[in-house]
């Protein structure tokens, strides 16, 4: 089982249960203590859980820290990078939401000519010098370990606009829809789902099937998801079904 992998089924058998033991979960992963150790000294680092006598306890409403999630499977966010921006046309207004993958894709885009509206700061900073690049910041309460504008003035702005595409992340998707971590970050989330034409969802493979605290929106609301080539063939042909186009980064 790959790192990553391993410490999201710590963090969903924590959200499941509100507290696990460390014997629980060496016997759940079927690795060793010390291996369990780290991986628990790694996400109480990133405020996902909080360590206590002999076990954890679930934080719930956090959002990881974003040198935590750069570091997740880089090279497949930097080919569903790629795959997203081939699909964006010189002159259209887009949405980014906040993630490590969506600031891969922003990295894709500064040489265009293009509209850029998000609520990320990361991406305001790489984006502001960008000489064609017309970046408009939805500002709000910053979260101060993530640096993503959050709460009602975030979704009050959201609600008057309107663009051709919104370009989603999420912390999971299973046959219930996308999920996130945090009910703030997904409040604006949907504000975007409603203010644009298209969603696309770029998504690592590894999160296919992985839920987190709150549902963000139903398979509906969602038009193409880009993803990696580990992607089980399942999902692929299930999204199909659900009318999703699905582009694999190669």
């Amino acid at each position: 089982m790959l790192l990553d992998q391993r410490r999201d089924q710590i963090l969903q058998h924590a959200q499941e249960h509100g507290y696990v033991s460390l014997g629980q979960l060496v016997a759940h992963l079927g690795v060793s203590e010390s291996t369990i150790r780290r991986d628990l000294e790694a996400l109480d680092q990133a405020g996902q859980i909080r360590r206590t006598r002999g076990g954890i306890a679930y934080v719930g409403e956090s959002l990881p820290a974003l040198e935590t999630r750069v570091t997740r499977a880089h090279l497949e966010k930097q080919r569903i990078a790629k795959a997203v921006a081939a699909m964006i046309q010189p002159g259209e207004s887009i949405l980014l939401d906040a993630g490590s993958t969506t600031l891969e894709i922003a990295r894709q885009l500064h040489k265009m000519e293009l509209q850029v509206l998000t609520t990320y700061l990361p991406i305001v900073n790489l984006l502001h010098s960008a000489p064609n690049i017309e970046l408009i910041f939805i500002g709000g309460y910053i979260h101060p370990k993530t640096d993503v504008a959050l709460g009602p003035i975030v979704t009050q702005t959201l609600k008057g606009l309107h663009v051709r595409k919104a370009i989603m992340s999420a912390g999971g998707l299973t046959s219930r829809g996308l999920f996130n971590s945090n009910t703030l970050l997904v409040d604006a989330q949907r504000m975007m789902i409603e203010a644009s034409e298209e969603v696309i969802v770029a998504l690592d493979s590894h999160k296919l099937g992985h839920t987190e605290l709150v549902n963000l929106c139903p398979l509906d609301d969602i038009d193409r998801l880009v993803t990696d080539d580990a992607v089980d063939p399942q999902w692929v042909q299930m999204l199909e079904q659900q009318n999703i186009a699905v582009t694999i980064a190669r």
